[in-house]
């Protein structure tokens, strides 16, 4: 009983010296994100430039650029935090995946102050307020024009956004669209969709321009765009907030929305601004509708417009090119091993073989790409985009060439085998000198088809931040609003890609086909 009061203190003594010494580990760990940015002097922020105006979207009089009110108060917080900004692409829905995966430092693109976001992010003072437009084809007496009469539309908006839920409350057939803003505006005239209904300033910068359209009068809800970082980064989170708090003071927000054409009565409620009517012209915003409020004729665009994209697709194409033929060699030599794996391995062996081609062509790639991407951090495993993307297409096309090589083996006849072993050639002999080559001639035109196939279904990386040729179009085509023209364009890179591999497939088939005539 004596020593009883000396083990109460020596706990207590142990669990202070432990707080103690974890209090400083956690500050650390909480700072680690804000030593990095400026140990790095960047703050690498995530976006999608195919959202388009007036948030962050590739510059029409210059595609080489990326502009955009949001790009400004990127800028304007790097500076402030004496670090440079660094935009890193990713799709809208996927950047707070993405932000926890670490592959950028904050998400700045419009994203809400909901629940649900601060469930898996910690998010800043809210930097601009707006209202929830819905907007409808003039002069349409059936179109929804209030809330109750949603019910039962169908009306376009962005996946995940506040938006949709509301839609989805009023019993909408809520269509959400994974592509650019315009794309939704476009169903709208089209007849497609019975309205939209997006964030005001979408509508001010996508409804407004086309005279088609009219807003339906009043406001479907209000939402608030924050920057958002990973959860515990306080450091980090803290100096945003103050800067925010400063560039709100000394009237920065406000200057860089009325450049916008963005400033607004909630907006200057958020901000404690007694004066909510803006003050001189929106200059970029008059520039937007410059640029794009009539298409140039298409002869005028090849001639001006074009020519000055050609850096950019080639470097979309690179980009393409590279990673479809490394993800190739990895899908051939795996689906050699596969395919003999499959012939003339034991039954253990053969079944194994079966069950990774079942799988990697019975799930679509997309899922695989995900769980790559991820998927793997949750048990450790981190990847770099392009090593993400380069393995999920390696490991997905691994199964369709097993099949090809597994079909070219077995189209050889058995009497070739035996015959080689009559002649005393060992196992390898025959496959290498007599088996192979026969084989080879038949998997060569699958094998061609393959990576042609590839070569599109890398379009598929742009979901792991990647930006490649697919990518380049669909943001070119959502800031100028020339899909057509642009998507010729892209047509004939892709061509330019592809036909020479195919050209050289022909060229294998015909080596191979004179072997084989003058051995028979």
């Amino acid at each position: 009983m004596g020593r009883a009061p000396l083990t109460i203190r020596s706990v207590n003594r142990f669990w202070i010296c432990v707080l103690l010494f974890a209090s400083p580990l956690a500050r650390a760990e909480e700072d680690l994100s804000w030593h990095e940015v400026r140990r790095s002097g960047l703050l690498r922020w995530g976006a999608d430039a195919q959202g388009g105006a007036p948030y962050v979207f590739q510059d029409p009089m210059d595609p080489n650029h990326l502009v955009g009110f949001e790009v400004d108060l990127a800028d304007e917080l790097a500076a402030r935090l004496g670090v440079r900004a660094v935009p890193v692409q990713g799709p809208w829905d996927k950047l707070l995946e993405l932000l926890r995966r670490g592959d950028f430092d904050v998400a700045l693109n419009g994203i809400e102050v909901a629940e649900e976001k601060r469930r898996v992010a910690s998010l800043s003072r809210p930097y601009y307020v707006a209202s929830e437009q819905l907007t409808v084809r003039k002069g349409d007496s059936s179109a929804p024009r209030d809330f109750a009469s949603l019910r039962g539309k169908k009306v376009g908006t962005l996946p995940g956004s506040l938006a949709e839920r509301i839609l989805q409350r009023a019993g909408a057939e809520a269509r959400a669209y994974d592509g650019g803003q315009n794309e939704i505006y476009e169903d709208l005239r089209l007849g497609r969709l019975d309205a939209v209904l997006l964030d005001a300033p979408v509508a001010m910068y996508y409804g407004e321009l086309d005279e088609a359209f009219e807003a339906a009068p009043g406001s479907f809800g209000e939402v608030s765009y924050a920057v958002a970082v990973r959860p515990g980064e306080q450091a980090l989170l803290r100096k945003l907030d103050q800067t925010l708090e400063e560039m709100a003071k000394d009237g920065t927000l406000r200057r860089i929305y009325e450049r916008w054409g963005l400033w607004n009565e909630q907006t200057a409620r958020l901000l404690e601004d007694r004066q909510a009517e803006p003050r001189g012209v929106a200059v970029e915003h008059e520039r937007w509708r410059a640029a794009v409020g009539r298409l140039p004729p298409f002869w005028e665009r090849v001639r001006g417009r074009y020519p000055s994209l050609l850096g950019l697709f080639a470097h979309g194409a690179a980009t393409t090119l590279v990673l479809s033929v490394l993800a190739m060699g990895l899908a051939v030599a795996l689906g050699v091993v596969l395919a003999a794996g499959r012939v003339s391995g034991a039954r253990l062996v053969r079944w194994a073989c079966l069950g990774y081609v079942e799988f990697f062509r019975g799930t679509p790639l997309l899922i695989q790409l995900t769980m790559v991407y991820f998927g793997l951090p949750e048990v450790g495993v981190k990847l770099d985009p392009f090593l993400a993307g380069w393995l999920a297409l390696g490991l997905n096309y691994a199964a369709a060439e097993a099949e090809n090589y597994r079909a070219g083996l077995e189209s050889v006849p058995a009497g070739q085998s035996e015959a080689a072993e009559v002649l005393g050639l060992s196992r390898w002999q025959s496959l290498r000198h007599v088996v192979g080559p026969q084989a080879v001639r038949v998997a060569i035109p699958p094998m061609t088809n393959d990576f042609i196939a590839l070569l599109k279904d890398s379009s598929l990386v742009s979901l792991v931040t990647l930006t490649e040729l697919t990518r380049t179009y669909v943001n070119l085509a959502s800031s100028t609003r020339d899909h057509l023209g642009l998507g010729v364009m892209v047509a004939v890179w892709y061509l330019v890609i592809g036909l020479p591999f195919a050209l050289l497939a022909r060229w294998a088939e015909r080596y191979f086909g004179r072997h084989l005539r003058r051995a028979a």
